[in-house]
């Protein structure tokens, strides 16, 4: 049964900031507390989700979480109405308020872990959201992307949703950013990579000095149990420590896997020829395309810098292979001269489309940061709620409500503005309306 790689996109929300909240994400840090455009940033999302749209990839949307985070607000402390709330939290706790605004469900990539009917023991799709447990702004979305993907992905004749991990660095988990599947042609049984940066009684020399490892390996075994794979068709591998202390904070900024072809840098993992051998060996080794990017070729800080492996790896209908790349790769004379150099060699991927995410990639995220993979039959992506799935009206729809509803100019000091959280619900209350999701977020349900 033929399937494909549904992108579902998330939807860059109103309240898009610079918070510089992800400790190890040196972009994120580089522009803590400059201003931001909320409108630009949607429009780009928009527009690569069109774009990639009209090359035959099938787009869904993700929409944003409800921000601010009133309820989390309570539960720290903050009473009174939904403005006193805002107004005291922003003046005695700031960088709380900025975390409960943040627009970073954006980042779907780590909005959860899923594997494909092809690869389960019961033939049906499972979903495992992310706790995120590395990062208190992120940490707050698991119950939101829980209750998103059970109304999209509702029928339990073909979708298994498990709830996030249990809380605990533990079982800290970063969702999808750390786990990549390799097959040949989505339909097939594949193999399941999961990368993880530390593990229980890790010694002090597999684990980074600098930033902290956000994804364990017990966390990637506890899934790969829930998913119900097979134990011969799964790896596991370790983040290069060295890498996560140069600004590689998930697994994605490093490396991106795509059916049979896996694009890496050769610092990502720990003893990477190992790695590459056990993919090889339960892949098949005469079928994987292994294009490695060595050190001397573009260092570990130009990957980071210009996000080159946080790439969307494709297959586009007609067989053929692109990378959808930041513009900064183009930008970057070392990315780029070897960009030009693997188009016109031995490489399947024969295109690479530079695109202008800046206002994400200046917090961090990349295209690739931008979107989680649901690998679906024909079947299956029936069975999803069709308001979310993007066509030429959606797409045009979302472009009038971005520029109807968001702000070109917004700073952390401007949150606890009484007019933002107005302006903010608007938004969101239309948007469940065009997406035809019902009332999914809390004031919504609160003024019934």
């Amino acid at each position: 049964m033929e399937a494909f790689e549904v992108n579902f996109d998330g939807l860059v929300g109103p309240t898009h900031n610079y918070g510089g909240l992800s400790f190890g994400n040196l972009s994120s840090s580089k522009h803590a507390l400059s201003f931001s455009n909320p409108k630009e940033a949607a429009k780009q999302g928009l527009a690569k989700m069109k774009w990639l749209g009209d090359l035959g990839i099938r787009q869904g949307i993700l929409p944003p979480h409800e921000r601010p985070d009133i309820a989390t607000l309570k539960k720290l402390g903050f009473s009174g109405n939904d403005m006193q709330i805002l107004q005291s939290a922003q003046q005695q706790a700031p960088a709380i308020l900025m975390a409960c605004f943040t627009a970073s469900s954006m980042w779907t990539a780590n909005a959860a872990t899923v594997s494909p009917s092809a690869d389960t023991a019961d033939h049906k799709v499972h979903f495992t959201p992310a706790n995120l447990y590395g990062n208190f702004h992120r940490s707050i979305e698991a119950e939101g992307t829980s209750k998103i993907l059970r109304t999209i992905f509702h029928d339990e004749d073909y979708f298994v949703h498990h709830a996030p991990l249990p809380g605990g660095s533990i079982f800290s988990d970063e969702g999808a950013a750390n786990h990549t599947r390799f097959s040949q042609g989505h339909h097939n049984p594949g193999i399941e990579f999961f990368v993880y940066g530390r593990f229980l009684e890790a010694p002090p020399n597999r684990l980074p000095q600098k930033f902290p490892s956000r994804q364990t390996l017990e966390a990637s075994t506890a899934i790969s149990r829930l998913h119900r794979l097979n134990p011969e068709k799964v790896v596991f591998a370790q983040q290069n420590p060295d890498a996560i202390d140069a600004g590689v904070f998930h697994n994605d900024v490093i490396s991106v896997g795509n059916q049979n072809i896996f694009f890496f840098h050769s610092s990502a993992f720990v003893e990477t020829p190992h790695v590459i051998r056990e993919i090889q060996q339960k892949f098949h080794p005469e079928e994987m395309e292994l294009i490695e990017v060595m050190e001397a070729q573009i260092p570990i800080a130009d990957a980071v810098q210009s996000y080159l492996f946080n790439s969307q790896l494709l297959t586009l209908p007609d067989r053929t292979t692109i990378l959808v790349s930041p513009i900064e790769c183009q930008e970057n004379p070392v990315v780029k001269k070897y960009m030009d150099q693997l188009i016109t060699g031995n490489s399947t991927i024969k295109t690479v489309h530079y695109f202008d995410l800046r206002q994400s990639m200046k917090n961090g995220g990349g295209p690739a940061c931008l979107r989680l993979r649901v690998v679906l039959t024909e079947k299956e992506l029936q069975k999803c709620h069709p308001g979310v799935l993007l066509n030429q009206h959606l797409y045009e729809r979302l472009t009038l409500w971005v520029e109807k509803h968001y702000r070109d100019r917004l700073h952390p000091d401007d949150l606890a503005d009484p007019l933002l959280l107005e302006e903010i619900r608007r938004a969101l209350d239309d948007l469940t309306q065009i997406l035809q999701l019902g009332s999914i977020y809390t004031f919504q349900q609160e003024k019934k």
